[in-house]
């Protein structure tokens, strides 16, 4: 039986629910998730967890924030101008904006609205969450040698980039 190791694609049908149990991503019902194992595709509790698994074997994986899309960062909160948002009219909570910051681009996330500021969210929506990952192996092969070149899985229509 081929095991999940360093350098395996792999395909996984997942269902993910936060610590109420709310299902916040799933792949029931469509294609399942195909990633190279050891690339960073997921995130390292995940990652972690399905090391040395098998097709068919099926887990229940807990991951605590520093393992999943890290802690909440406070200093990521911060109030600007509403002309920084110019040419956008209708500003809600909870839209998501690609902002160029030093460290690259990043998405933010409007947390409050006021007249003249708007107060932005750089963690990931996810930061701070205690994820749970219903998880079912559904196949294992060897990645090509321009998979591992590249770092990601290439799928029968070209690249799969999620």
């Amino acid at each position: 039986m081929m095991q999940i190791a360093q350098n395996s694609v792999v395909a996984i049908a997942y269902t993910l629910t936060d610590e109420k149990g709310t299902v916040l991503d799933t792949s029931a019902g469509g294609e399942p998730l195909v990633y190279l194992h050891g690339a960073r595709d997921i995130i390292p509790g995940l990652e972690n967890a399905l090391t040395g698994k098998s097709i068919g074997d099926k887990l229940n994986v807990t991951v605590a924030p520093a393992d999943g899309y890290g802690e909440y960062d406070a200093q990521m909160v911060q109030t600007v101008p509403r002309q920084m948002f110019a040419g956008v009219d209708n500003i809600e909570v909870g839209m998501h904006f690609q902002a160029q910051t030093d460290h690259g681009i990043q998405v933010v996330t409007v947390a409050a609205v006021e007249p003249n500021e708007i107060t932005i969210d750089g963690n990931h929506p996810l930061a701070g969450v205690q994820l749970t990952f219903d998880v079912e192996v559904m196949s294992i092969r060897a990645a090509t040698e321009e998979e591992l070149a590249h770092g990601h899985v290439h799928g029968p229509d070209g690249h799969h980039h999620h």
